[in-house]
């Protein structure tokens, strides 16, 4: 169980003690500084532990987001802190630096000490809305706030969450007290919270059709003890049964499919509003949200192809194309924010900057900014991108009065104008950006490429003269490898060696790509290069192959690579890091995956070799990549993936 320790003078009647039990905490109370530092030696050190001054004034909610939040080690609002056990050990510290009268900053009130723009963290006046004042000098400060800033000043951050509307006070007199009673009576706790549960930025449809109810399943969901876990397996279960009903092939499972898919999203929406609205973060729900949505399309991908064939129409090709797709299309979006997220100005300091200032204002990036201060637009640019709402909304729709084929054909057109929309708009950023990229975001690049032995011994072999090469030429030549291997699975003779020589040409520019640091303004491309080239050879041998099964069991690799990938990147994203280089070089590379599947056309042992052959190689990476993935994020500990809500 968690501790908190109330500190400071106490306040009769006041309910501080109640809302504490209600978050989790077990309540102690310590007089002064020397007993709040007794009690925290003594808290188990498995423990979270809370100061909280006992004269708070606040909305519960406040209170739930500095002391209950799990994805930060230290967290304060005015008047409470809190430290997971790994900011226990500076916790100690500081409490012991301020008990010992130590603490640095102000011991006066000097004219020119700082305003505090409250946001409901301090004296409140009017409905809800904060006042400034000067800030008082440290002694007068609670003890959590004094402990919140040695804490800081050792180099520990502490995470402030933004309260908004929120009230967060330690009022100093009985007026300033009934003021901040008053203004937290006037602001609807449940009503921000409620509002906190939904992204600040959906798409259309998720904002308008799902959103606004979604949000109440949430709160049904939390009050009766379910976890975003279970939210997320339930969506899970729904997509498969959609998916089932899919491949009926009937008009009437058509129909049910789309409705049940429609639902999957909403209970899609749900686990992540659940998550927000609980603060019930985790690594192993970081994991699920992760990988099941694209578990449960490429899964009803399959369910329609399954029901189309049954209505004599093969489609697997086309669900084979939509699942590469729609996969590259995430690869462009992954590589290209964690190329330029911390990415830094070039003559930032030259130009009167910063230096390291992160990279602002494009002649491309300032138009974005002037279409979006028109308004509908805004919503317009978030629809043509095909998010995953509109995307769901346009495939349920479409099963439900149409066919297999004609989902399909309208989600190639769609994802495929999606897709150069963005590139389109990424690369020009990307060439008119004077940026110097870190060598985090181009190990990540490094990483995202999922490069093999094959690949690494090339690089290897290459890297002083590939150092010379001018900016973009590695991403030319990852071009002309891909074209090269493309073309050959393409064109080539099957059942022939010659078919090997493009994957092989394959290899060697995939080595010579990836052989110097990955800071180029383009190399962002470079990994969804190898992902369209391995995805597509694959496509492509199993349609030219015409034989029963081909297409199928090639679905099934690239589900299983696909998964692979992102893996990859969710780990990339949680600061986890990218998958151990033994995994990567077990299962091939993209380079080694791509020329077994040449040599396997090319050298069949018999006519039907193919199927099998991808069937097996399919069910080899799903294992393996399977196996290392589970153990990791059960046993990790690795920090969650989870969007924020809008400001409380």
């Amino acid at each position: 169980m968690s501790t908190a320790i109330l500190t400071g003078t106490p306040v009769p009647g006041s309910p501080l003690e109640g809302d504490l039990r209600s978050l989790g905490f077990d309540v102690r109370t310590a007089p002064d500084a020397a007993t709040a530092l007794s009690l925290l030696a003594s808290a188990p050190a498995a423990d979270r532990v809370a100061l909280v001054d006992q004269r708070f004034v606040g909305h519960l909610h406040a209170l739930r987001l500095a002391l209950t939040d799990p994805r930060f080690p230290a967290a304060a609002v005015t008047g409470a802190l809190t430290a997971r056990p790994e900011a226990r050990a500076a916790l100690s510290a500081a409490l012991t630096t301020v008990t010992d009268g130590t603490a640095t900053g102000r011991t006066d009130t000097a004219p020119d000490a700082p305003a505090v723009h409250t946001g409901g963290a301090g004296v409140v006046t009017e409905a809800g809305q904060p006042v400034t004042r000067t800030a008082p000098a440290v002694f007068e400060l609670p003890l959590a706030d004094r402990v919140a800033a040695a804490i800081e000043a050792d180099g520990t951050p502490v995470q402030r969450p933004e309260l908004g509307s929120l009230v967060a006070a330690v009022p100093d007199t009985p007026a300033d007290r009934e003021q901040a009673l008053a203004a937290v009576a006037a602001v609807d706790d449940e009503a921000v919270r409620l509002r906190s549960a939904v992204k600040a930025r959906d798409g259309f449809f998720t904002t308008f059709c799902i959103s606004p109810y979604s949000r109440y399943i949430a709160r049904w969901c939390a009050r009766r003890g379910l976890t975003p876990n279970q939210v997320t397996t339930a969506s899970l279960f729904t997509a498969l049964i959609a998916a089932g009903c899919a491949a009926t092939g009937t008009r009437g499972g058509y129909v049910a499919a789309g409705l049940l898919l429609l639902f999957s999203f909403v209970l899609d929406c749900t686990d992540g509003q659940l998550a927000r609205y609980s603060l019930q973060y985790s690594t192993m729900g970081a994991w699920l949200d992760a990988t099941f949505d694209r578990a449960k399309e490429y899964a009803y991908y399959a369910g329609l192809a399954i029901g189309a064939a049954r209505g004599g129409d093969d489609v697997w090709a086309l669900a084979l194309a939509a699942m590469v797709l729609q996969t590259v299309r995430h690869v462009v979006d992954f590589s290209f924010n964690e190329a330029n997220h911390d990415s830094t100005a070039a003559t930032g300091a030259s130009a009167g900057g910063k230096e390291g200032t992160a990279v602002v204002g494009t002649p491309t990036t300032a138009l974005s900014s002037r279409l979006d201060s028109v308004g509908w637009t805004v919503w317009v640019r978030r629809m043509i991108v095909l998010p995953i709402g509109e995307r769901w909304a346009m495939i349920a729709v479409l099963t439900a009065v149409t066919t297999p084929r004609i989902v399909f054909y309208a989600l190639l057109a769609g994802c495929a104008f999606a897709a150069c929309y963005t590139t389109a708009g990424r690369v020009l950023r990307s060439v008119t950006r004077r940026a110097v990229r870190t060598d985090r975001a181009a190990q990540a690049l490094a990483d995202l490429a999922d490069t093999g032995p094959l690949a690494e011994l090339v690089a290897r072999v290459t890297r002083r003269p590939a150092r010379a090469l001018p900016g973009v030429l590695p991403l030319l030549i990852a071009v002309a490898g891909g074209a090269a291997a493309v073309s050959m699975a393409a064109f080539g003779p099957l059942d022939s060696p010659v078919v090997v020589l493009g994957a092989l040409v394959y290899v060697v520019t995939s080595g010579i790509a990836v052989a110097r640091r990955m800071g180029g303004p383009l190399d962002w491309l470079v990994p969804p290069v190898f992902r369209a080239t391995e995805y597509s050879t694959v496509l492509i041998f199993a349609a030219r192959a015409d034989l029963p099964g081909a297409l199928p069991a090639a679905f099934g690799l690239g589900a299983a690579v696909a998964y692979h990938h992102y893996d990859t990147v969710y780990r990339i994203r949680g600061g986890a890091g990218a998958p151990p280089r033994g995994l990567v070089r077990a299962l091939g590379g993209h380079e080694g995956r791509t020329l077994l599947v040449a040599v396997i056309a090319a050298f069949p042992t018999a006519e039907s070799d193919l199927p099998p052959a991808l069937t097996l190689l399919a069910v080899v990476v799903a294992v393996i990549a399977l196996t290392e993935s589970i153990r990791f994020w059960v046993s990790s500990g690795a920090p969650a993936v989870h969007d924020e809500g809008e400001t409380a």
